[in-house]
This record gives structure tokens, sequence and C-alpha cells, in this order.
């Protein structure tokens, strides 16, 4: 009996995305050798760090959460935007105004570069492709606001990434409604 095995072809959904060119905020940094001995392999060279972003309070706190508790010094932020269509003008142009706003608060709160990117289609699933295309250190993202049960009724973005995202550690922050107290 000949058992052969075939090929299957999973359907591969393709998608459509633009980088936000940001402003040069940040010198390039040589290649030189480091001045100190500890300044060698992974903390020099940093950590890509995956945000998801839009226009809300909660992603602007999770952002915040990102510079101020996670991000360090020679990290890169890859800011993700999800929208329904990149062909917008209108959209392309209010994203990247919002990202261009978030790569200089990066720079001068925890001095991290930052790449940005505006991806169509379902929040949670470019969040998840993105993280699979990178393998960040973390998948950094907000809360919608939305109660336990409603949440569990209609889903999430951030539960979809919390069970989907396997190229990273998914860490959700809390809206400040939720309880927050710290001061950023």
């Amino acid at each position: 009996m000949d058992r052969s095995m075939e090929t299957v072809e999973e359907e591969v959904e393709e998608y459509s995305w633009r980088e936000v060119l940001l402003p040069r905020l940040v010198p390039v940094v040589s290649d030189a050798a480091p001045e100190l001995e500890r300044e060698t392999g992974e903390r020099r060279r940093g950590r890509e760090l995956l945000v998801a972003v839009d226009f809300g309070p909660n992603s602007k706190h999770a952002f915040d959460w990102a510079l101020v508790h996670f991000a360090r010094m020679a990290d890169t932020l890859h800011l993700v935007h999800a929208v329904s269509s990149v062909n917008n003008d209108l959209v392309y142009e209010k994203s990247q105004e919002l990202m261009e706003d978030l790569a200089i608060e990066a720079l001068k709160t925890s001095l991290v570069r930052t790449k940005a990117r505006i991806v169509e289609g379902d929040a949670g699933k470019v969040i998840c492709r993105e993280a699979e295309r990178l393998k960040p250190a973390a998948v950094i993202l907000g809360t919608r606001g939305r109660g336990l049960i409603q949440s569990v009724l209609q889903g999430s973005v951030s539960e979809y990434c919390f069970h989907n995202c396997k190229a990273a550690p998914v860490i959700i922050v809390p809206g400040k409604e939720a309880g927050e107290q710290s001061v950023l």
C-alpha cells in the first residue's frame, strides 16, 4: 500500500501596509567598539518591541507604560496601527501625524528609536502578523475599556492577541479607569 504524502497549501492571506516615514530624530549609531566592556551583546543592540497604537486613550496609556516601565535605551519601538484601508489618504495622514508625535515622545522620554507601520486589516490579526514578522521581545497593547462580560461576548483585540500571538509574549496594559494609580 503506497502512503505518499501530499503537499497541502494553506491560503496565505495577503495584506497591505504602508511604512510611515518618521522624521530623522536619532543620530545614526556607528559600529564602533563599545566604550565599556559591559556594553556588548543584546544590551548594546537593544530589543525590538511592538506597540499597537490607535487614537484611543487606552492605547496612549499603554504606549506611555511601555516607555516608562519596559523600554530601555537602544530599544526600537515598532508602532503598528491597523486601519480599514491604507489607500485612504485622510486616514494615512492622521495616522502618520499620530505616529510622528509618538516617535518624538519616545525619543524624549526613553531615548528609543521608533519605526512605524500602518497595516490594513483586522487589528488582532494585523498585530499577530507583525509580531510574527518582527519576532519582538514583547507585544504591548492597551484595552478598549470594556467590562469583562462585554469583552467575552464581543471578543477583544487584546484577548485575540493573547491567545494567537505565538511569536512573542503579549503584555496587556489595563486602562487607567481599571484601577491604575501610578503616575507616569
